[in-house]
């Protein structure tokens, strides 16, 4: 089996590496950041990404929150599921609910990007959490319409059944030019330490093989099904340059979910709260502010004021594993 990446060799210049700790939870050896002090707002990257993703974001949020992101279950540093549950939707939900009772934290908010937005999704509804709002960053909440999901799963399957595929993936990943056209495909233009860094994680088989197993697994039947029900305010941001999960899909969940809010941005693509973090970071700053009654979003889409935020709080005690 490949080995993970490792936090000391290469980790060492990791994004926020100030605010990393190694959590056990749930079976599972957990690399995740926690930052600043205030309502604590949980952040969940998609599939394929890890904690890097939040790169910009972080910080700035740390300014006035608790801020906790972790690597999902066979993302980055974080160490796979023991059993394939753990890489389903449900599992994962409950891994993740592992996670933060072993840190003794409650989110008041939870922001997920693409699957992410699906497990915190999972989490509320099943009872893992229990926060006064969602917020989907291009969340792939729903079944991609016209893709047949068994058909989706047992390809899936599949490629993960093959166990040289994950190197093969991770030996081309070695030329930038993969990830570049990987990044493009994604609607997004990110600075090249984000390139890098995906770079990183894509050249690593044990990545590869553990987010093929996660889209093998991964069945959103159930939560199309269950979203009706949900109780929590969700505003769904969609941003108009995605070429991963359509606009369209987040006003499709709109319709789905009574109550929800959708909020449209132009000329970003599936990675635009690493296209623009300050925006995104005031967007998630002012949902967290609102009263869980009512969201006042009309003014969402703005740039932020250059001098909205404090300086930053100096960084927590982090137990460092690898």
């Amino acid at each position: 089996m490949s080995p993970r990446l490792n936090w000391q060799r290469q980790g060492g210049d990791w994004p926020n590496r100030a605010y990393s700790r190694f959590v056990d939870a749930g079976g599972v050896r957990w690399h995740v950041q926690v930052a600043g002090e205030g309502p604590p707002i949980l952040l969940l990257h998609g599939t394929g990404a890890a904690t890097h993703s939040w790169r910009g974001i972080l910080p700035l949020l740390a300014r006035e929150y608790t801020v906790i992101a972790p690597d999902l279950p066979g993302h980055g540093f974080t160490d796979a599921p023991a059993t394939r549950l753990g890489f389903t939707l449900p599992g994962m939900a409950a891994l993740t609910g592992d996670l933060l009772a072993a840190l003794d934290i409650s989110p008041t908010l939870i922001v997920g990007h693409s699957a992410g937005a699906a497990i915190a999704s999972r989490m509320a509804l099943d009872g893992y959490a229990a926060p006064t709002r969602l917020i989907s960053l291009n969340g792939a909440l729903l079944p991609l319409p016209g893709m047949p999901v068994p058909l989706f799963l047992a390809v899936g399957r599949l490629m993960v059944a093959t166990p040289l595929l994950p190197r093969l993936v991770a030996r081309r990943a070695l030329d930038g030019r993969m990830v570049a056209k990987l990044m493009d495909s994604t609607g997004s233009v990110i600075d090249a330490e984000g390139q890098a860094l995906y770079q990183r994680l894509v050249s690593n088989p044990a990545h590869v093989r553990d987010v093929l197993s996660m889209m093998a697994h991964w069945d959103l039947r159930a939560l199309q099904r269950d979203l009706p029900r949900l109780a929590v305010p969700l505003v769904l941001i969609a941003t108009g340059n995605d070429r991963t999960v359509p606009p369209a899909e987040s006003g499709r969940v709109s319709r789905l979910v009574p109550g929800s809010r959708l909020v449209e941005l132009p000329g970003l693509g599936h990675l635009a709260h690493e296209e623009r973090p300050e925006t995104f970071a005031r967007m998630i700053a002012e949902s967290a502010q609102q009263p869980s009654a009512a969201d006042s979003t009309q003014n969402l889409a703005a740039e932020p004021s250059s001098a909205a935020a404090p300086a930053a709080k100096s960084p927590p005690q982090a137990s460092l594993g690898g």
